[in-house]
């Protein structure tokens, strides 16, 4: 889909390369400069997943002659991404005024937990830092629990990566129209934040409480997820009645008068509560076939590997192993565009090729 544009990818972590391999999903060119001499994080795989369908070329940018194929190669893009505190590339020499001189259409994508401004700005932090400031933790784990996501998803990845591919595709967009192009200030913390709308929108409502377990979304016992006896977990989230009712129903439940009371508040704990001890008696797959097909809204909790093997996978290929390597498929699907697994490159594999084109 995105075939004919080129990125260029300064090394760096987490978002910054899992934007990167996403639009190398979706058929960009994407060239990952990687640092001359090593991974920035020790330890690193010799090829990393987060870098498959890409090209690489290694590249010393305190080096005035590396600096300058840079130059090179960012005079060819469409987009650029860098994932460096603000101010590091501008030390550097190629900070979005110089990449303009060089190339006054390209889309500078910039990934920062924090921004490029404010009182934070050159302040260190992680995922879990920068949605806790943001409000976007605030509704995480259930009632009682502290506040917890799944590592990397709501922050590095929701509120980072992919507000940073939008900018940087509407950015080129607009660059095609107009032939100027712009510098996207992409923080973990403004995109985090912008992803709560969809749960603000249910304040108008008077269906989100600003105190955590009294919402319909994190409150109710049929909005949780239950242990089972062998240590596996189920979720339940049957929002509409008659899902609920279903639910109800496959629990034997359906007759029981204040497990009819789906909406009272009042009863969502010590509804919890017999939920929670209902589900212990039973192991997770024992559950997970009375529900499998149905309208319930309940699923178990599956490792990546189980989800491998399960019958949705093998239907939708989701998860695959290209040289044994576990991993998820591109996404979204395109009716007239394929996606199919490209190997990682070895840091600095194409380099020649690389540098013979910029002669060309």
């Amino acid at each position: 889909m995105l075939n004919g544009i080129r990125i260029i990818e300064i090394e760096g972590l987490g978002p910054g390369p899992f934007a990167a391999m996403l639009l190398a999903d979706l058929g960009a060119d994407v060239i990952v400069v990687h640092r001359m001499g090593g991974a920035v994080t020790p330890g690193m795989p010799e090829r990393s997943l987060l870098d498959r369908g890409k090209r690489s070329i290694a590249l010393d940018l305190k080096d005035a002659d590396d600096l300058e194929t840079l130059k090179a190669l960012i005079a060819t893009a469409d987009g650029l991404i860098e994932g460096f505190r603000p101010g590091v590339m501008e030390k550097l020499g190629v900070g979005p005024e110089v990449c303009h001189l060089v190339n006054p259409r390209l889309v500078f994508g910039r990934m920062t937990g924090w921004g490029q401004s404010g009182p934070l700005e050159t302040v260190a932090g992680h995922d879990l830092n920068y949605i806790s400031l943001s409000g976007a933790l605030w509704y995480g784990s259930a009632p009682g629990d502290a506040p917890q996501t799944p590592a990397t998803l709501v922050g590095d990845i929701g509120g980072g990566a992919m507000y940073l591919v939008a900018g940087l595709l509407a950015g080129i967009l607009n660059a095609r129209t107009t032939g100027e192009g712009t510098v996207v200030d992409a923080a973990i913390y403004d995109g985090s934040a912008h992803m709560m709308n969809l749960l603000m929108s249910l304040r108008q409502t008077g269906n989100l409480s600003g105190t955590r377990g009294r919402s319909l979304l994190d409150g109710p016992h049929w909005s949780r997820t239950y242990r089972c006896a062998d240590g596996g977990y189920m979720t339940v989230q049957c929002l509409e009645p008659k899902f609920y009712a279903l639910f109800l129903d496959l629990m034997g439940l359906a007759d029981d008068p204040d497990f009819q009371q789906q909406y009272n508040p009042k009863l969502w704990q010590t509804l919890t509560d017999r939920l929670t001890g209902l589900f212990a008696s039973h192991p997770r797959d024992h559950w997970a076939e009375i529900f499998v097909g149905t309208d319930a809204c309940v699923a178990p909790v599956l490792s990546p590997e189980e989800a491998q093997s399960h019958p949705m996978n093998a239907a939708r290929q989701t998860w695959q192993a290209p040289d044994d390597t576990l991993q998820a498929a591109g996404a979204p699907r395109f009716s007239n565009y394929e996606w199919s697994p490209r190997p990682s490159p070895k840091r600095g594999e194409h380099d020649a090729d690389i540098r013979a084109s910029l002669k060309g």
